[in-house]
């Protein structure tokens, strides 16, 4: 009897993806259209002027001074429980899983890995772009200071642009990208906006950045949002070619398994047994049932009538024989 191999619960998964192979048709993938290119380079712009507003020890730089001397975490310190559990909506590890999960939960239902992958490319480019600028940089923050009123560059700190807030634009603001309808994404930008505004406002409070920190910070995730338009063949290919791997996996999982020591040999193809002439006229016929009459058939017309042993009817041996030959007999009245 044979049994039918038990399924894993990653055969499970994939199984559920097999479904639906192509992506859904109401699935929305944002084009690189010129407006959003007029954005980017608006957005290019602004990080640029921001960075070159610190390097020279501008304006910016004497307005992050007088936000630090502030205090606001002494200020409003009723607040600051607040603060510190609302902050941890921009670190990279739980925002991370939160919006995972729900990502997967989308590629479940919609069969397709472009959430999960769209997902970890916008993060790996946020990890590249803001993690060069910060040790290319080296700010140091308000808390390590030594020289008041110096834009404190190139110091071997690590806090600009702020990874908070560039994480909360980004994390966040995949699930406005993501979105299935145009009114979703509206409502999704504009809640990923404010939680973004309150993560970047919320490490300013507590003292950790500057608030030029957070300016770059948000230009930082906003223009990894708008680039990635750009990055979509890329996910389209990564997506093909896990199930491609998948697809090989399986074939090799469902192969019956060979010995590494017996070789591969050419199937041959096996001709049907032929016995040999002189066998066959060697072999005798076979007899006659006992049941037959041996001869050649005759027509029942022209059998001899044979009357049966232990019959009680006499023999007329004067009978006649019918034949087919014989003259029709004459009608009556002819």
């Amino acid at each position: 009897m044979r049994t039918e191999r038990k399924l894993t619960r990653l055969d499970r998964v994939f199984a559920r993806l097999d479904r639906e192979p192509e992506r859904p048709a109401h699935i929305d993938v944002p084009k690189m259209s010129r407006h959003r290119v007029v954005l980017l380079l608006a957005t290019l712009a602004f990080y640029l002027a921001i960075v070159w507003a610190v390097v020279i020890t501008s304006w910016l730089v004497r307005l992050d001074w007088q936000v630090m001397f502030f205090r606001p975490y002494q200020q409003w310190s009723e607040i600051h429980w607040f603060v510190d559990y609302y902050v941890v909506l921009g670190q990279r590890g739980p925002t991370a899983v939160m919006v995972s999960a729900w990502l997967g939960w989308r590629s479940w239902r919609q069969h397709t890995l472009r959430p999960l992958l769209t997902l970890g490319a916008s993060l790996l480019l946020l990890n590249i772009t803001v993690g060069a600028a910060k040790y290319g940089m080296g700010r140091l923050g308000p808390h390590y200071a030594t020289t008041i009123g110096s834009n404190e560059m190139g110091l071997g700190g690590d806090i600009f642009p702020s990874g908070h807030t560039a994480n909360a634009v980004v994390t966040w603001g995949i699930l406005a990208y993501l979105a299935s309808t145009p009114q979703a994404r509206r409502w999704l930008s504009a809640l990923s906006a404010v939680v973004s505004l309150g993560v970047g406002m919320a490490t300013v409070y507590l003292g950790t950045h500057w608030l030029s920190d957070v300016l770059l910070g948000w230009a930082a995730g906003l223009l990894i949002l708008l680039a990635l338009p750009w990055f979509e063949p890329l996910i389209d290919r990564a997506e093909a070619a896990i199930f491609d791997l998948r697809d090989r996996w399986r074939a090799r999982r469902g192969a019956p398994a060979r010995s590494p020591l017996s070789p591969v040999e050419t199937p041959v193809r096996l001709k049907p047994r032929t016995a040999p002439q002189n066998e066959t006229a060697a072999r005798s016929p076979r007899a006659a049932p006992v049941y037959l009459a041996p001869g050649p058939h005759t027509p029942r017309s022209e059998r001899t009538p044979v009357t049966p042993a232990g019959s009680r009817r006499p023999p007329h041996p004067d009978r006649v024989v019918r034949s087919a030959a014989s003259t029709p007999r004459p009608l009556a009245g002819g």
